[in-house]
């Protein structure tokens, strides 16, 4: 049961200033203990009643952890000179303090309150700084009133202050007016603490500002799993299930928000489907661009391209087959072109052979990727130098607009005649306008990809959408060249994607297969494996870097989250001189390796190989943890082996231990060795297309640990989720009459 306890601070061991977290020593009347939690403008002296409830910390003992709290002002002489000289008051020290509470005694905080003028009848004191220290105390109160009166809501301390900073002295009286217009102007204020929130202040159920605020937030779950809109009806219908209202009364309130410009009601194929318009405006935009680079007149190569094509064969060793000669030729042909296909039929081949041709032929050519992995895979694989499409496109953070922008736009394009994008299934719909936006009519767009790839992480379809709309030129892969017939892995992945079922456990082949029966038995075998049996037989094997566990899941035995406690335990153990640091059921240790799980714009690095500087680190990058600062509550991390990051405890929960990943998260990436675990999974997860990428992710071997009925009725289960995306049939539009 929670506990009330009314204690002063003793000591301030951490403090941090961006979300209050502290740890303090403090005194009662009978006893002296440490209290942990949010506690804006903790200072030595100042006395509060904390509610809360006792728990042994592994590492530092008994602790008392507080969810709210409430300030007491001091009415003895020393509480107040304590409460004066606490910092909290600009311009008040302990000689000036001390002074104050003299000459004031119990009436100085209505002295400083209410006639602050009288302040200069202390020595030092002038009317600006009278007034400047009663407009401090006034912001105190005031914040301490709004901090008291959100905890009622279940709104915790570090979300008041960034209210406050949001709102000042007007933030009870938004909030009570309009609860859910916190949503939009503070982060981190969801739909659901601002719904219970707006219950119980009485707002009615189906009140206006609850159901539009609602609907958004229907629409941005729905983008959140891949989808560009959503059918109306099922729009109505979800909305309605979560506020406990009509249809009806949803469906009235989608009109009045397409006429403010809230969101967008469209007929598409048939049938009314709705948009945010955000995803509206991207993706018609996205079509016209497309259909401006596909018309518009381009940069002839000046010579025959099969002499070029020629001389790189010679430049290289390699002899193209004549359909990649083909599709090299056809590519260069077209303002926009696609060139799709799985491991082992020539992608990386071709795109080096155009990159060749085009130099040859004089022009200014940008090689990009959605991820920094990728982009690194081909400038290793090219020896050209390939970046991220945000790097390209010169994102930035715009503080006011609390968003990404790009400094490459329609007014200030790229300046090159040529773009090849690689590993392009993982393109969103908002990266894609972006991309576009940028592109001057005459530059080539070159997308190349595996279209059978699980789609990208954020919302859209857009590389599947192109091929399917048949309005871009797109040439598919579909011969496994002689090398890549050796391997396994290759084989393997082409069997899947017809549907067939892989050949396992070949002799000195590359893609294994280990029955084991029962989770628990999995879940011992790939820690085996991991530690033990695979850089036994690979021997230039480095576990922690070179072997990845990929599994559909986050929750279970054999998901992400309890393999990665379970493989951190045998990787890399607790022991002595080895720091460590919890945060919330996470525990992150040095050399622990931890991946990236949102994009951080403003996220700080420095490469000390050149001390270059920078911003920005991105969903799915992965790195190591460096070191940890216990005392200052800071790690940093090292990604693409020389990008240092500092993390403090504001953006701890925007990293996760990577030595086990989602077959999701594996997107854009290669690992020497991939062990995944095969057993029952959700169907509208072990799918076809995911056991496909999951597999290509592998480079030298793949092992598979469980059951074969489960992995072939993984083979079977073709199943692709269906996501609500336009772009192809804007594109088939524009085919059809030239018309949106």
């Amino acid at each position: 049961m929670p506990e009330e306890k009314e204690v002063t601070i003793a000591e301030i061991i951490f403090h941090n200033d961006n979300n209050a977290y502290t740890v303090a020593v403090v005194q009662s009347d009978r006893e002296e203990f440490v209290a942990v939690g949010s506690l804006p403008d903790a200072a030595k002296g100042r006395t509060y009643v904390l509610t809360g409830v006792w728990k042994q910390h592994p590492s530092y003992g008994e602790q008392f952890v507080f969810s709210e709290f409430r300030e007491v002002m001091p009415t003895s002489l020393e509480g107040i000179k304590g409460f004066l000289a606490s910092g909290m008051l600009k311009g008040i020290g302990k000689k000036t303090a001390a002074s104050i509470a003299a000459k004031f005694g119990k009436d100085t905080f209505d002295i400083i309150e209410k006639e602050p003028q009288r302040l200069t009848e202390i020595s030092g004191i002038g009317p600006a700084k009278a007034e400047a220290i009663s407009e401090a105390f006034h912001a105190h109160r005031e914040f301490a009133e709004v901090t008291v009166y959100f905890q009622q809501y279940g709104i915790s301390a570090e979300y008041a202050m960034k209210l406050y900073k949001q709102y000042g002295s007007n933030t009870i009286a938004i909030a009570t007016e309009n609860p859910y217009q916190l949503i939009k102007d503070v982060a981190g204020i969801g739909f659901r603490r601002a719904d219970a929130m707006a219950l119980k202040l009485g707002i009615a159920k189906n009140d206006e500002a609850r159901i539009r605020s609602g609907v958004e937030f229907t629409l941005w779950y729905y983008a959140g799993e891949g989808n560009v809109f959503v059918p109306q009806k099922e729009l109505c219908e979800r909305t309605a299930g979560l506020l406990d209202v009509s249809s009806d009364e949803i469906a009235e309130q989608l009109m009045v928000m397409a006429i403010e410009g809230d969101i967008r009601v469209e007929m598409l194929e048939g049938r009314a489907v709705v948009y945010l318009a955000v995803y509206y405006n991207a993706e018609k935009n996205v079509a016209v661009k497309l259909a401006q680079l596909c018309e518009s007149e381009l940069k002839g190569v000046n010579t025959d391209m099969n002499s070029l094509i020629a001389l790189t064969e010679r430049e290289t060793g390699i002899t193209l087959s004549e359909k990649q000669k083909y599709a090299v030729i056809t590519s260069l042909s077209y303002g926009v072109s696609v060139i799709t296909g799985g491991p082992g039929t020539g992608k990386t081949t071709i795109i080096n052979s155009i990159i060749n041709v085009l130099s040859h032929g004089g022009h200014k050519i940008a090689i990009a990727a959605p991820t920094g992995r990728a982009a690194k895979r081909i400038t290793e694989t090219s020896g050209h130098f390939a970046q991220t499409i945000h790097r390209l496109l010169e994102y930035y953070y715009s503080e006011g607009e609390d968003a990404m922008r790009f400094g490459k736009t329609a007014e200030d394009p790229l300046d090159y005649d040529a773009v090849i994008i690689d590993e392009a299934s993982m393109v969103d719909l908002l990266l894609m306008n972006g991309l576009v936006n940028a592109l001057k009519p005459g530059t080539r767009l070159i997308m190349v990809g595996d279209a059978d790839q699980l789609p990208s992480v954020g919302a859209g379809n857009v590389l599947r959408d192109i091929i399917d709309s048949e309005y871009v030129y797109s040439v598919k892969l579909d011969e496994i060249f002689r090398q890549a017939r050796e391997s396994l892995i290759v084989v393997n992945a082409h069997r899947i994607n017809k549907g067939e079922y892989p050949s396992i456990n070949e002799k000195d082949k590359d893609f294994f297969f280990m029955r084991r029966n029962g989770e628990l038995e999995i879940l011992e075998t790939v820690k085996q494996l991991y530690k033990e049996r695979l850089p036994r037989y690979y021997t230039n094997c480095e576990p922690v870097r070179d072997i990845q566990v990929l599994t559909p899941v986050r929750k279970g035995l054999i998901g992400s989250i309890n393999l990665n406690k379970e493989l951190q335990a045998v990787l890399n153990p607790l022991r002595a001189g080895l720091v460590e640091k919890k945060y919330g059921d996470k525990v992150f240790r040095v050399g622990d390796k931890v991946m990236q799980i949102r994009n951080n714009y403003e996220l700080a690095w420095k490469r000390l190989s050149d001390f270059t500087e920078g911003e920005g680190v991105f969903n799915g990058d992965v790195g190591f943890i460096d070191s940890i600062d216990v005392e200052f509550n800071e790690m940093t991390v090292v990604f693409d082996e020389d990008k240092y990051v500092k993390y403090d405890v504001t953006n701890f929960d925007e990293l996760e231990l990577a030595y086990a990943v989602t077959v999701h998260k594996s997107q854009g990436s290669e690992f020497p060795i991939v062990i995944m675990p095969v057993s029952w999974f959700p169907p509208m997860l072990a799918t076809r297309n995911l056991l496909y990428t999951a597999v290509t992710r592998g480079k030298e071997a793949v092992v598979l640990v469980g059951s074969e009925q489960k992995l072939f009725a993984i083979v079977d289960n073709n199943a692709i989720t269906k996501r609500y995306s336009g772009l192809a049939v804007r594109l088939r539009s524009i085919g059809c009459d030239g018309m949106l």
